[in-house]
């Protein structure tokens, strides 16, 4: 017997899913929804002002008005980010019940409210993307909407339920394939209206340790990895508070993904490439393969450690004072860099502890060398007594001589102990010696003089990296930063530490100045109030100096991303990391260091890395990094490259693994891949005539090895760098074009490309970038992998 839906819910299904009797319905529904919107849009407005404008009376009040206003400006945020796509979805329950699902949760307003909106990660949306013919999780029907702005423009109808013979028709190719078949427009959509249940089961898996999502081309693990991160924030408050960082491979993709989040209205998220980990350096120096893979591996964290117990020396220290010549011996050092590390492990935090420790071991130097002269002055002095006592001669007897004085007993008191202290300080060549025993050291003169100094890396290198290896690093100073350097620059800042109570003296000297300022201020002001007023209430009775310059200092207003991503110890609630098979052991170091839980999601094809530290597999990757579990997933579906582009490819996919399984794509364009043969003097043109021919069909991407690129680049957008990803034609080499997607794609002398040391993993990326049409151009021999490619 079929199943009737509840009557207040019942739609007129008889005709086909566009009728304007269902888009009619749908739309006033949507409006309802709109409406609330606006209501709360007006609501958390009015807070926002108010929350602005109230005057704490202590501390704590302001901490708790940021915190009220920061909770406001997301929920405004989110609210706006929902305004396109807000409602994408309906189930029918068999059960009579209707649940729309969207972008965000909406309730009525009090005191009813009801549930208007469901925000697509709640437990009661999940059937929305899993639910089957086979096992229907209680859904009748699965309805998808199409809107445009804050219009209905189409319905996408799927009986899930066999027995409701009363739903006859029908229509629509169904959500996923419109979307799939949708133009490329220089950005990612999200895809929480289209998830399929492979990808589900992956964003909603519990944030425990790290989850590694294996996958080919077009299988979407981009998309679902930020979705991923999207449900972690829902479900999992404390992340929200943390923030998540997602790293990507360049500026380019992160250009490419950068509304993902938003528009499921998560702002907590900080976007970065991996060279932008350590914040104040912005690399500029390229290096060779062989130098950055050396630079990647693990031994450079045991290198850097050695390289800053180098900058701790323990030896004899000679020093004056007033006059006198005096030795530390090296055992006192000792004992002081001992009780420096059980201080703190990091050198500039010890550094004060070590100071302290030898400083005070110098002044008692001096005073023991007083209270050695006086002992043998009082030995002196019994000796005359003994020698006059045997002579009894009193005409020898010395004439009294009167004096008043104190007792010395050759213990030195506090103050005398810290005035020594402060004149040895004083001294430049103690001060000099203190700091050449422990410097104050910076991540960056640590490197720059660990590379520029051969004796000193050979010292420090010993045992750990050859003659050839110690020839790589080396290089003169003022040369730059490169990729390969800030993962060690980030290494060297853990290691070396910031001495925070040096930092808050210096605040409290600023401070003191502001409020010296201040007051001068306030005295200015009460004296033109005499002149101009004597009952008029002076300033200061009004105000403090310290309260005047409190009150102008300008506090940070920049966005939560702004604030963690300038701080390099700013610890996260999860970490995305994508195509995450090209990062190193010391990259992945500085990672872990961000989320010390190790709850990320990471990314990637191991058979599409191409840079020279690229992984071979997740294992070695992975679990030399982290105590917490790694659970690999892999995703088999390809969504979005067409079964005949991945044909094409899979020669390639098979000359890099023999093992690999190439995705299963969904979907076929019925157009075979091409190429084009031409001479070397013609290359450019008929590159420019393909791109020509293609430009009415979407995006188009021309992908080359990155010499070739750079001219082409030039040559076909009139732009010598940078990409702009919402242009009709962008020009990219493999490694730039990495986790994007175009409508067609040219790749251009592909022998090239597999003359890099990571050539055909290269090709492959550059092949699975198109969502349609792939023509390959070529002047050289067609590499044997690509020969059955059929001529255009």
């Amino acid at each position: 017997m079929a199943r009737q839906p509840h009557p207040q819910n019942q739609h007129d299904m008889s005709h086909g899913s566009d009728e304007p009797g269902e888009l009619e319905r749908e739309q006033q529904y949507l409006d309802r929804l709109y409406a609330r919107v606006d209501e709360l849009r007006e609501e958390v407005a009015a807070d926002l002002d108010r929350a602005l404008t109230q005057r704490g009376a202590s501390s704590r009040d302001l901490v708790e008005r940021e915190a009220r206003v920061d909770r406001l400006t997301e929920r405004a945020t989110a609210l706006d980010h929902a305004e396109s796509g807000l409602c994408f979805g309906r189930l029918d329950l068999d059960d009579g019940q209707v649940r729309y699902i969207g972008r965000t949760g909406l309730r009525s307003p009090a005191p009813q409210r009801r549930p208007m909106l469901l925000d697509w990660r709640a437990p009661g949306a999940r059937p929305f993307y899993v639910a089957t013919p086979a096992d229907n999780h209680g859904v009748m029907r699965r309805r998808h909407l199409r809107t445009q702005r804050r219009r209905v423009t189409g319905v996408e109808d799927e009986l899930l339920d066999l027995e409701s013979a009363e739903i006859t028709t029908l229509q629509g190719e169904g959500a996923l394939m419109a979307a799939l078949a949708e133009r490329r427009t220089g950005r990612m959509r999200d895809i929480a209206m289209t998830l399929q249940a492979e990808q589900d089961e992956i964003v909603r898996a519990n944030g425990e340790g790290v989850l590694v999502v294996q996958g080919g081309p077009g299988t979407g693990k981009t998309a679902v990895a930020l979705h991923r991160a999207a449900y972690l924030l829902y479900a999992r408050p404390e992340i929200g508070r943390q923030g998540v960082l997602v790293v990507g491979p360049s500026p380019t993709f992160l250009d490419y993904i950068e509304q993902v989040l938003p528009s499921l209205g998560e702002t907590q998220v900080v976007l970065q490439t991996p060279d932008r980990l350590y914040p104040s350096v912005v690399p500029g120096l390229r290096e060779a393969d062989e130098v950055m893979r050396l630079k990647g591996e693990a031994v450079m964290a045991e290198l850097l450690t050695r390289a800053v117990a180098d900058r701790q020396r323990i030896v004899d220290i000679e020093f004056s004072f007033d006059g006198d010549r005096f030795t530390l011996p090296r055992q006192a050092l000792w004992s002081a860099a001992q009780q420096a590390h059980r201080v703190s492990p990091a050198h500039n935090v010890a550094r004060r502890t070590f100071r302290a420790q030898v400083l005070r071991a110098l002044a008692m130097e001096v005073v023991g060398a007083g209270v050695r002269l006086l002992q043998e002055v009082e030995q002196g002095f019994e000796e005359e007594l003994a020698r006059f006592d045997t002579s009894r001669n009193l005409d020898e007897v010395p004439a009294a001589v009167e004096v008043a004085g104190t007792e010395v007993d050759g213990v030195a008191a506090a103050e005398e102990v810290a005035y020594i202290e402060r004149e040895l300080m004083a001294d430049p060549d103690v001060a000099q010696a203190m700091e050449d025993l422990w410097p104050k050291l910076t991540p960056e003169r640590l490197l720059e003089d660990l590379f520029a100094e051969p004796e000193r890396l050979d010292r420090v290198a010993g045992g750990l990296l050859d003659a050839d290896e110690r020839r790589l690093l080396a290089r003169d100073r003022g040369t730059g930063w490169s990729v390969a350097d800030v993962p060690l620059l980030d290494e060297a800042a853990e290691l070396l530490g910031v001495d925070e109570a040096e930092d808050r003296a210096r605040a409290a000297v600023v401070a003191r100045e502001r409020a010296r300022f201040a007051r001068q201020v306030l005295h200015a002001n009460d004296l033109l109030t005499e002149e101009m007023d004597e009952e008029a209430l002076e300033a200061a009775d009004l105000l403090s100096g310290e309260a005047l310059a409190e009150r102008n200092v300008a506090g940070d207003h920049r966005s939560f991303a702004e604030r963690a991503a300038a701080d390099r110890t700013w610890t996260y609630g999860h970490v995305v990391v994508d195509e995450a098979q090209e990062l190193s052991a010391m990259a992945w170091r500085a990672l872990f260091r961000r989320c010390p839980a190790g709850s990320m999601t990471v990314v990637g094809d191991v058979h599409q890395g191409s840079g020279p530290t690229a992984a071979a597999t997740w294992e070695l990757a992975l679990q030399p990094h982290t105590p917490a579990p790694v659970r690999l997933r892999e995703l088999t579906v390809g969504f979005r490259t067409p079964s005949e582009v991945m044909e094409a490819a899979a020669p390639v996919l098979r000359a890099l693994d023999p093992d690999a399984s190439v995705p299963t794509s969904v979907r076929s364009t019925g157009e075979a891949p091409v190429r084009i043969g031409t001479p070397a003097t013609e290359l450019d043109r008929a590159v420019a005539d393909r791109v020509e021919r293609l430009r009415g069909r979407g995006a188009v991407a021309v992908v080359a090895a990155a010499p070739r690129a750079a001219a082409l680049r030039e040559q076909l957008t009139g732009q010598a760098g940078g990409t702009d990803l919402q242009a009709d034609v962008v020009v990219l080499s493999p490694r730039e074009a990495k986790g994007l997607e175009f409508d067609a794609v040219v790749v251009v002398e592909p022998g090239e490309i597999l003359d890099s040391p990571r050539g055909l993993g290269e090709l492959y990326v550059a092949m699975t970038r198109t969502t349609g049409t792939l023509t390959v151009v070529h002047s050289a021999e067609v590499p044997e992998v690509l020969a059955h490619l059929s001529p255009a």
